[in-house]
């Protein structure tokens, strides 16, 4: 029952199996004990009948007494005990799935964040793992605790009378019968209503993400009815499926109560009969009491069920996709960056092919080429965000496909041009750069950045919050930062898209000041945009089509008339609208 199949419909880890075994099994001897209580009644009962039809004695209520407080009291440990295994053990198994679900994304190669998107991930992480939770504390044990104590009853209530256990228990069957034949239906509600609240997410971020763009040029009635419509769809696909869940889960429960009336007409033409004694009759009717109150609530939880499997299989998808793995171990001899023959594509579409040239220590190698060429698909490369189809990629003789990518990633610092901020202080947006720096580390690294003649303007200096993503600072301020980030980490090899590209004159001069603290004496791989970088390179790396159209100094390409790069550089000049 709860096998390898068992964990991945339901995206259990094995102590997720063990903490479901013990609610199971808690679940049937709470079930068990309170149809117990159900014996002591029909003992009662018993005797009661033998003094008013036999002039027996009264029963002994003392033992009554005895017998009900120790019910009591074993109900009430059983049903503490069944809490502790259900609801007690299964947060911590979602705490773990959390943390278990950061930690794998961490290991991910890029490739998965670029296929995915991000309102999708977001309800992957919270959405799916809430149900989980839910169907885990709420719905496993109970469930199948049910199953196993309604099958042990149906036993004994046979081996009294067959035809009075057929009559109490045939609506069982059919009713489970038609909720499973409705299991299809409920699991393409399930993903039409998830798709549907990712639409939502993704509207609500795209808005709130393009909220100045869209009062600038006054669209917010569109956006606004746009994103209306979203939740009204949202609204109506999921009222939609909960009907219909509704409906069988409704008729199911109404077929299983039948058995209360063939129960009632098979007892009496029974005792009619002669067949049965009216004691047997009232055992079974104590017993209908109690067995279907666990099935009105399994009737509504197998529904919960059969949609929380759409949520355990995108949850299954993350924990399937394959990790960047490596050694943990990085002993490169220098920090040269080689392409030998590299090929790469994103899905069927080619990128690069057979792209070869070495970046070496200590000098800048700028990477040129129209739009779509391939320069900012190879600074990823190079630093392992992505892993390629052909060929290798070697840092300072390493395969970089042979390093675990946070190993690697130890040994390179990012400068883009869309910089990351986060709702923090000045001096914890740098200190990212390095774990655990001092405050005096982190300072230097932003004096030497040029951060600090603005951040002495600021209310508390370095302890200023900057807002998300540094809404409080200008681009140029932000872009410093991201220096002063890379500075304090010290990297070997710099990975660089101009940063300057869309700065103005005095921001750019003073950010290419902190820059040129930055590159100094490391690997230099820069997507260039501006000729100004390029003319300060030590070599140029021309792609075109996905290939290394020409490669070599800056001067002596410019010189060539022929060249591609000379041509580009014309085009520049003369102010030509050349992405480069």
């Amino acid at each position: 029952m709860f096998g390898e199949s068992f964990k991945r419909k339901y995206a259990l880890s094995d102590k997720g199996v063990s903490n479901t075994k013990k609610g199971v099994f808690w679940t049937v001897i709470v079930n068990l004990v309170v149809m117990g209580g159900m014996g002591i009644l029909y003992l009662l009962m018993n005797d009661y009948m033998g003094t008013l039809t036999e002039g027996k004695a009264l029963p002994n209520w003392t033992e009554y007494i005895v017998m009900t407080l120790a019910f009591l009291v074993l109900s009430m440990v059983t049903h503490v005990e069944q809490y502790a295994s259900t609801y007690g053990l299964v947060y911590g198994e979602v705490r773990d799935m959390r943390i278990g679900i950061a930690e794998r994304l961490r290991q991910l190669p890029l490739s998965f964040f670029g296929k995915r998107d991000l309102a999708d991930l977001t309800e992957t992480i919270m959405g799916d793992v809430n149900r989980m939770e839910h169907v885990w504390s709420h719905v496993m044990g109970y469930l199948y605790g049910t199953y196993i104590s309604t099958a042990i009853v149906a036993v004994i209530l046979f081996m009294y009378n067959w035809k009075l256990g057929i009559a109490c228990l045939w609506g069982v069957p059919v009713a489970f019968g038609l909720l499973f034949g409705s299991r299809k239906m409920a699991k393409e509600n399930a993903e039409m209503t998830k798709k549907a609240a990712i639409r939502v997410s993704d509207g609500i971020q795209e808005t709130l993400e393009n909220i100045r763009e869209i009062h600038a040029v006054n669209q917010e009635e569109k956006y606004l009815s746009e994103l209306n419509r979203r939740i009204d769809e949202h609204e109506s696909t999921m009222l939609k499926g909960e009907l219909a869940t509704g409906i069988f889960v409704n008729a199911a429960s109404v077929i299983m109560r039948l058995g209360v009336a063939t129960t009632i007409l098979t007892g009496a033409k029974l005792i009619l009969t002669g067949q049965v004694p009216f004691m047997v009759m009232f055992m079974f009717l104590l017993v209908i009491t109690r067995i279907y109150a666990p099935f009105d609530q399994s009737l509504a939880l197998i529904a919960e069920v059969f949609m929380s499997e759409v949520s355990a299989g995108r949850l299954m998808e993350i924990y399937d996709t394959e990790r960047a793995t490596g050694a943990q171990v990085l002993n490169p001899s220098g920090h040269d960056i080689t392409f030998e023959n590299v090929s790469f594509a994103y899905d069927d579409e080619k990128v690069l092919d057979g792209v070869s040239f070495t970046a070496r220590e200590g000098e800048v190698t700028a990477l040129v080429g129209p739009s779509g060429s391939g320069k900012s698909t190879c600074a990823r490369l190079a630093a392992r965000l992505w892993d390629i189809d052909k060929g290798s990629i070697k840092m300072g003789g390493v395969d970089i496909a042979s390093v675990e990518p946070e190993t690697l990633l130890s040994d390179y610092s990012f400068v883009f041009q869309d910089v990351m901020l986060f709702d923090d202080t000045v001096m914890e947006n740098i200190r990212l750069g390095k774990h655990g720096a001092t405050d005096e580390e982190v300072m230097n690294a932003a004096r030497a950045a040029n951060c600090d003649e603005f951040v002495q303007k600021l209310p508390k200096g370095y302890d200023t919050r900057i807002g998300e993503n540094g809404a409080k600072l200008s681009g140029g301020e932000r872009q410093r930062i991201s220096i002063a980030r890379a500075l304090l980490k010290n990297a070997p090899i710099v990975l660089l898209d101009e940063a300057t590209a869309s700065l103005d004159v005095e921001n750019e001069t003073k950010v290419q000041g902190a820059l040129s603290r930055l590159l100094r004496n490391r690997t230099v791989l820069v997507i260039a945009h501006r000729m100004r970088t390029v003319e300060k390179a030590d070599k140029v790396v021309v792609l075109k089509d996905g290939h290394v159209a020409e490669e070599g100094d800056p001067v002596k390409l410019k010189d060539d008339r022929n060249s591609i790069f000379g041509h580009m550089l014309a085009l520049q000049t003369q102010g030509a609208a050349w992405s480069i």
